[in-house]
């Protein structure tokens, strides 16, 4: 995959709005360049996590799925991609 991710924020077994709530939180806490990966296995991430991100002004890298496991990566970045 090549990025280096910062943090891991591991939110198995949490329902909406945790998940978000939790992603949110940490987004607020990392500086410019850095990544962090989700994982969670609410199905609701899928369009509330994305949603997060562009709300937020953050670079969703990617959102994988394996066997009911989502996995986001997420970068906060500045000035022109």
């Amino acid at each position: 995959m090549g990025v280096k991710i910062s943090r891991r924020l591991d939110l198995l077994g949490f329902l909406c709005p945790i998940p978000v709530h939790e992603t949110r939180r940490a987004l607020g806490e990392i500086n410019d360049g850095e990544v962090i990966e989700v994982i969670c296995d609410d199905p609701e991430t899928l369009h509330d996590i994305p949603a997060l991100c562009e709300r937020l002004g953050f670079l969703l890298d990617s959102a994988e799925e394996d066997s009911g496991i989502y996995k986001f990566t997420i970068a906060k970045v500045t000035g022109d991609l």
